[in-house]
């Protein structure tokens, strides 16, 4: 089990982004929702003033860079556990959304469309679901029961009371899902990243966490889950 651990002298965003597909260096903006503008006001250009060097473009373009980033991540959708979730969507054929994924979603759990799976039925699902990108999908009361959801993206996703009894993670990104009350006996999270993933009051018993990546204050909150069994605990590195 790899953890993030809170010091400053460990490196721990090499080990949170080892098994990020490289796809995740690019965020799409929302389509109905307009990201803010940037302006590098500090670094635009004046009669009065010329760039010299081309150290300083350099300087410039990577400084609006990192402010562009951090502006279009502010404006990416979480769904709180006490926000309220919008109505049930009347799109035909809306379970079946869940095969191809949320075509632009990234790891900060931007979409043009909700992805609305509540009370769906995946049960023993075992290939169209696998390497999907899930990230901020509504999952809700859906059934996943015995699916192979390994590789699949689920940054972000709102999968409270859902069912996951047997369900292959691994190697998959579920970073800051909120898995509350859900049933996840039996699931296996070897290799997944689940740091920021919330489990208030949910059902692990025989869970696999093997290897899994985990922030250290996620930890201290996922070791206070009574259903942990023994053997999930040492890997886990419960005290």
């Amino acid at each position: 089990m790899a953890f993030l651990s809170p010091s400053p002298t460990q490196k721990p965003q090499s080990q949170y982004l080892r098994n990020y597909p490289k796809k995740f260096s690019h965020y799409t903006p929302l389509l109905h929702r307009p990201p803010p503008q940037i302006r590098c006001s500090a670094f635009s250009d004046s009669s009065n003033a010329k760039e010299s060097t081309s150290e300083f473009k350099e300087i410039r373009n990577v400084a609006c860079g990192i402010l562009a980033a951090w502006a279009i991540s502010a404006v990416s959708p979480v769904i709180a556990a006490s926000q309220r979730l919008p109505p049930l969507s009347t799109e035909p054929n809306r379970c079946e959304r869940a095969f191809i994924g949320n075509t632009i979603g990234q790891a900060n759990g931007v979409y043009d469309k909700p992805l609305d799976l509540r009370f769906c039925d995946y049960t023993n699902e075992k290939t169209n679901l696998k390497g999907k990108s899930l990230s901020a999908a509504l999952m809700s009361d859906a059934k996943f029961d015995g699916a192979d959801m390994s590789e699949v993206i689920m940054s972000k996703a709102y999968a409270v009371g859902a069912s996951f009894k047997g369900t292959d993670f691994s190697n998959a990104v579920l970073d800051r899902v909120n898995f509350e009350k859900a049933d996840l006996q039996g699931a296996s999270f070897k290799n997944t990243v689940l740091s920021g993933s919330t489990f208030n009051d949910a059902h692990l018993e025989n869970v696999v966490f093997e290897d899994t990546i985990i922030g250290y204050i996620d930890l201290q909150k996922l070791c206070t889950n009574k259903t942990i069994d023994e053997e999930g605990r040492a890997n886990l590195g419960c005290r």
